[in-house]
């Protein structure tokens, strides 16, 4: 079907980028996916577009303090390394963290992108300064979300398009890499039949041809396994117990994992494949655009976080504070599902849904919507899953809330008696300005961060309080999120073999190489780090490719 000096294989973040480095720098290139035009742009397109930065002027106007040195150390306390193969991921992570530090916020201001003035604070931690979390906010939310990341990458590939230096073959499955005397030189597969069906939804696998391509390069950036539970069943690991039953999914099925199999079956090593990040504030999409859709809280630290049987969860496992700590503990309790308990006050202050779909006021850019934030009532994304989602209990008393929650769970498991005694617990230490209830405290230090006072944390209050109501429980899933291994990559995005040498003509980048070395994260994210990954690695894997001539 051609010759080009690239190909690329994935139309997603990391994907483009490359694309696009590798045209500024002569190269021809051609990207080839799977999924029709709707979806030109994969799976970034649906996130919250949130990006991590360090010592950004959005923080210091803020008046947070930041520093590389304190962004390695928390860094370094919540990946772990701790293996053999982590020697490329740390190296990958200490650039990237330098790269936040330095170049990152510049670069991406060139191309247009701007930032929600107010820094968002993922992942607290809650243990020693030395442990998992981020001890500053660092969560710059791009203005005009996940899209307001994907487009200048969009815009640049295009204009490449226009001046002939790319081109585009969508609906093409690759199969297989081509490879010759060890050196990949192509790919080839099948031929998919056209699509219409809307952006994420599961498009066809009718097979109605085949293609071979030709290159000097080729950039795998084919994303993780999140869209496929099997996969995601066969990679658990034992620290996390066991699997859930009933999972949730927070990818469009195309988010499959082909690539990575396909690659390792070509000489390419895979490391840390057990290593992986999957949310515990799931729930489902009331209105879903691919099978099992959901979509994740991203939770205030004020709402009472309970296990199915209504016990609460143990210090400092509240919400926005460890995502696998909870979820592994999660694990041990054998049962799928866990629960928020709150009221209309926490749900309009705390709660905000991931997804550019679910924030139409950031992703549309509109300053008018946003002003509504700050006005009475949840945003209207919200209200609509409070209203109709399967998972939402709203009632005017604890007896109601519990007969709810036994309703929407399909058990008893929770009793009036003892949600009330955890409720009345909870409410009686908030009659001092000093607790000894570790989630009290961090509510009342997090309303010391300006940002959190302003949008995010509640006015610290009884839940029973009259003029809160009415009280509210949310049932709680695992949602499939992302893969933190991938394809051993070097520092120039080329994928290493099982004797630790680069494959010849081959690169990966984005979530398939583990957002760089195999798994840059190592076993914890600190947030904004996904799609910060696919922008530094497939830059890195782009300019690789532009100068290998």
């Amino acid at each position: 079907m051609g010759t080009s000096d690239v190909v690329v294989v994935g139309a997603g973040l990391a994907g483009l980028v490359a694309a696009a480095e590798a045209a500024d720098a002569g190269r021809t290139v051609t990207i080839v996916d799977q999924e029709p035009v709707q979806s030109f742009g994969g799976q970034a397109y649906w996130s919250f577009g949130g990006l991590f930065l360090v010592d950004s002027p959005e923080q210091r106007r803020m008046k947070v303090r930041d520093s590389v040195e304190l962004a390695w150390q928390d860094w370094t306390g919540s990946a772990g390394f701790d293996r053999p193969e982590d020697f490329w991921p740390r190296r990958w992570a200490r650039a990237y963290v330098d790269f936040a530090a330095g170049e990152k916020r510049a670069w991406l201001h060139g191309m247009g992108v701007r930032f929600f003035p107010v820094v968002g604070w993922a992942e607290r931690g809650g243990y020693t300064a030395q442990g998992h979390g981020n001890s500053v906010p660092r969560f710059h939310i791009t203005w005009g979300t996940g899209p307001g990341v994907l487009e200048p990458f969009v815009r640049r590939v295009l204009d490449h398009v226009h001046a002939g230096r790319v081109r585009v073959l969508l609906r093409h499955r690759v199969d297989g890499l081509t490879t010759r005397d060890g050196t990949v030189t192509g790919v080839h597969g099948a031929v998919l039949a056209p699509s219409d069906v809307r952006r994420g939804a599961s498009s066809s696998r009718e097979v109605v041809g085949d293609f071979t391509l030709e290159a000097q390069s080729v950039v795998v950036a084919s994303g993780g396994i999140g869209g496929d539970h099997d996969l995601v069943r066969a990679a658990w690991p034992s620290r996390l117990g066991t699997p859930p039953e009933d999972m949730i999914t927070g990818v469009p099925a195309s988010v499959d994992g082909r690539m990575i199999a396909i690659t390792e079956g070509a000489g390419a090593r895979v490391v840390n494949a057990d290593r992986m990040w999957h949310y515990v504030e799931g729930i489902k999409n009331w209105d879903p655009v691919w099978p099992g859709h959901g979509i994740r809280i991203l939770p205030g630290p004020s709402s009472l976080w309970l296990d199915a049987t209504g016990e609460r969860l143990p210090v400092p496992l509240f919400p926005g504070f460890d995502t696998l700590g909870t979820l592994a503990h999660l694990r041990t309790t054998e049962h799928d599902h866990s629960w928020f308990v709150l009221n209309q006050a926490i749900i309009e202050k705390e709660f905000a849904l991931s997804g550019s779909e679910q924030n139409p006021d950031l992703t549309g850019r509109s300053v008018r919507q946003l002003l509504g934030r700050l006005t009475k009532g949840a945003t209207p994304p919200v209200e609509a899953f409070k209203d109709r989602g399967e998972d939402f209990v709203v009632a005017e008393t604890l007896a109601e809330l519990a007969a709810g929650m036994n309703r929407v769970a399909g058990s008893d498991l929770v009793t009036e008696t003892g949600l009330r005694e955890v409720v009345e617990a909870r409410d009686r230490e908030m009659v001092n300005a000093f607790t000894k209830d570790l989630q009290v405290t961090a509510v009342r230090g997090a309303r010391a961060y300006l940002g959190d006072r302003l949008i995010r944390v509640a006015t610290p209050r009884a839940l029973m309080d009259e003029r809160d109501g009415p009280l509210i429980a949310v049932r709680l899933r695992v949602i499939t999120r992302k893969t933190l291994g991938g394809l051993e990559t070097d520092l120039e995005s080329r994928v290493l073999g099982p004797d630790g040498r680069p494959v010849e003509g081959l690169y990966a980048a984005g979530e398939a190489a583990g957002f760089g070395g195999g798994g840059m994260h190592g076993y914890r994210s600190l947030e904004g780090t996904f799609l910060g990954g696919c922008l530094f690695s497939g830059r890195a894997a782009g300019r690789a490719v532009g100068a290998a001539g």
